[in-house]
C-alpha cells in the first residue's frame, strides 16, 4: 500500500511540475493561466491532451500568413471615401459629435477601418426573412459572390445554399466560399462538390486546415460576411444551418440580428473577405488580385447617408481592438447602454468598464438567452448575470427561443451589429467582424428592437438569484473559474 501511495504522489508531483512549466511556457492572461492550471491539475495526463488541442497559441506559420497578407483594396476604398467627403455629401445629424470622432479615429488607427457614409441599411432579426432576402441578392448577382461563415452546416439550408451557388457558378458568376471546418459539421468535399465542379472555389479558413499537424481547435473564423458584386454586403450573427431558421426543437425560435448594407461599407467587407481568402489559399494563382469589379467606384442607386465602420479583429492583432472599442464606447456613454449577447463572460477590464459606467449613472440593460447551447458557458453566463444584477445593472432573460444576437446601442447615437460575443473567446481567440453605425435613426431602430425583445423577457432580480439552488451556484462558480478558456 505504501508503495502505491508513493507512486501516486510521484505522479502528482511530476504532473504539477509539468503543468506549471506548460502553462508558463508562453505569456497569457492571469485568469487563463489559473484556469489551465486547474484543468491540468484536476485531470492528470488527460488535461495535457486537452491543452494540446485548446491551450497552445495559434500556429506561427498561420499567424504569419494572416498578418502579412497584402491589402489590395484598402487604399482604393480610402480614396473613394475622401472623394465622398470632398463632394460634401450630406451626413447624418450626429456624425461629427466628439463621441463619434473619437471612436472612428480609434478604430481607424488600430484596425485600418475607414468610416464610410455612402450606405443604405436593412436590419433582419428573423432567419427566414434574412435568408429569403440573401438568396434573392444571390439570385441577382452578376459578377461575384463572396461568402464567409463560421458555420456552413450540411443540412437542408446548407444544401439549398450550395445548390443556389452552384447555379450561379454555372451562369459564369465567380463564387468563393470560406468556412470554418470546426464549426461546419458535414461540410466536406463531397458536400461542396456540385459547387466546385461548376467552377466555384471553396476554402476552409487557414486555422481550421491541417488538423493533424496544426492541432489548434481554439482559433475560429467567427465572421459572417457575404459580398455580392462588391456593392451589397451582409454581416451579423446568423450562420448557415437549420437551427438559424428555428427548425431545431432544442432551441425553438432563433432570435438573431443581421444587417444588409448597400453602399461603400460593402467594400470594407470585401476587403476583409479577400484578406481572409488570400491568407487561406496555398497557391499564388488562387489569390485574389485587385480588379475594379471587386471594388466598383460607382454604386448605382446607393443614395444612403448612414456612416458605417467595418471593424475586424482576431488573434493576429497585437491589441484586442473590438474589445477596446467597446470599452471606449462604454466609458464615454452618458445616458444608456443596451447589450445583447448569447455568452456573457466578460474579462475583468470589461467588467470594470460596465460597473464604472453604471455607477456614473448610465442606464445599462443586458439581454441573454434563457437556455444553454453549451452548458459550461451558460453557467458562467449565469454567474456574471447574477454579478451584474447585484451591482444594479438590469439583466433580461430572453424567453422566446434562443437569443444569439450580438448587438449594442450607446446613447441612441452609436450601435453595433456583428459576430462578437461578450466573452474571452471573442475578445482574443476568434476572428470577428462588427459593423458600427454612427446614425441616430439606425440606433433608434435597434433600441426599438431591444425594447420589443424586453416584452418577451424576464428581468433577473435579486430575489430570483436567492432562490437558485446550492448545486446551481456551485456549477456557476466552477464554470466561472474555467471561463477564460471556455
Amino acid at each position: 500500500m505504501n508503495w502505491i501511495i508513493g507512486i501516486f504522489l510521484i505522479v502528482i508531483l511530476l504532473n504539477t511540475i509539468a503543468a506549471i512549466i506548460t502553462v508558463f511556457h508562453r505569456q497569457r492572461s492571469i485568469p487563463a493561466t489559473l484556469a489551465w492550471l486547474i484543468v491540468l491539475m484536476l485531470l492528470p495526463i488527460v488535461g495535457f491532451f486537452i491543452f494540446a488541442f485548446l491551450g497552445r497559441g495559434i500556429a506561427q506559420d498561420n499567424l504569419f500568413a494572416i498578418s502579412h497578407v497584402e491589402h489590395i483594396g484598402l487604399d482604393h476604398l480610402k480614396k473613394m471615401v475622401q472623394n465622398d467627403i470632398a463632394r460634401k455629401r450630406p451626413h447624418t445629424e450626429h456624425e461629427t459629435t466628439n463621441l463619434v470622432k473619437r471612436q472612428a479615429e480609434f478604430f481607424d488607427s488600430h484596425a485600418d477601418a475607414p468610416i464610410t457614409t455612402h450606405n443604405n441599411t436593412q436590419i433582419f432579426t428573423d432567419g427566414k426573412a434574412k435568408f429569403a432576402a440573401l438568396f434573392q441578392d444571390i439570385e441577382q448577382a452578376q459578377e461575384t459572390i463572396h461568402i464567409e461563415y463560421y458555420s456552413f452546416i450540411n443540412d437542408s439550408l446548407g444544401k439549398k445554399t450550395v445548390q443556389l451557388l452552384t447555379k450561379k457558378a454555372q451562369e459564369g458568376v465567380e463564387v468563393r466560399v470560406i468556412y470554418d471546418r470546426w464549426g461546419s459539421p458535414g461540410a466536406n468535399k463531397k458536400f461542396f462538390a456540385p459547387l466546385t465542379e461548376a467552377g466555384g472555389q471553396v476554402m476552409p479558413f487557414i486555422t481550421s486546415q491541417n488538423a493533424v499537424t496544426k492541432n489548434r481547435l481554439n482559433y475560429h473564423l467567427h465572421r459572417k460576411i457575404v459580398v455580392i458584386d462588391g456593392c451589397i454586403g451582409w454581416t451579423g450573427g446568423f450562420n448557415i444551418g437549420e437551427q438559424y431558421l428555428g427548425l431545431k426543437p432544442k432551441f425553438g425560435y432563433w432570435r438573431d440580428t443581421h444587417v444588409r448594407i448597400f453602399g461603400y461599407a460593402s467594400l470594407s467587407l470585401q476587403e476583409r473577405f479577400i484578406l481572409d481568402w488570400n491568407a487561406s489559399v496555398d497557391k499564388h494563382h488562387q489569390k485574389i488580385l485587385f480588379q475594379d469589379k471587386y471594388f466598383p467606384t460607382s454604386l448605382k442607386k446607393s443614395t444612403g447617408i448612414t456612416p458605417i465602420q467595418i471593424v475586424a479583429d482576431g488573434p493576429d492583432s497585437e491589441f484586442d481592438t473590438l474589445k477596446g472599442g467597446f470599452m471606449s464606447l462604454i466609458m464615454n456613454a452618458r445616458k444608456s447602454i443596451l447589450l445583447q449577447t448569447p455568452y456573457l463572460i466578460p474579462d475583468d477590464s470589461m467588467i470594470d468598464a460596465l460597473l464604472v459606467a453604471a455607477r456614473s449613472g448610465v442606464k445599462i440593460k443586458i439581454m441573454i438567452p434563457s437556455m444553454p447551447d453549451h452548458p459550461f458557458i451558460y453557467r458562467a453566463t449565469q454567474f456574471y448575470a447574477n454579478l451584474f444584477t447585484r451591482q444594479g445593472i438590469e439583466v433580461y432573460i430572453y424567453n422566446n427561443g434562443f437569443l444569439h444576437a450580438k448587438t449594442a446601442v450607446f446613447d441612441n447615437e452609436v450601435c453595433s451589429i456583428g459576430s462578437m460575443n461578450q466573452d474571452y473567446r471573442s475578445y482574443s481567440l476568434n476572428f470577428e467582424a462588427n459593423a458600427f453605425f454612427y446614425d441616430k435613426n439606425v440606433s433608434r431602430q435597434m433600441t426599438k428592437i431591444f425594447q420589443e425583445d424586453m416584452q418577451q423577457s424576464t428581468l433577473l432580480t435579486k430575489e430570483m438569484i436567492a432562490e437558485q439552488s446550492h448545486w446551481l451556484r456551485f456549477k456557476q462558480l466552477f464554470s466561472r473559474l474555467l471561463s477564460p478558456i471556455l
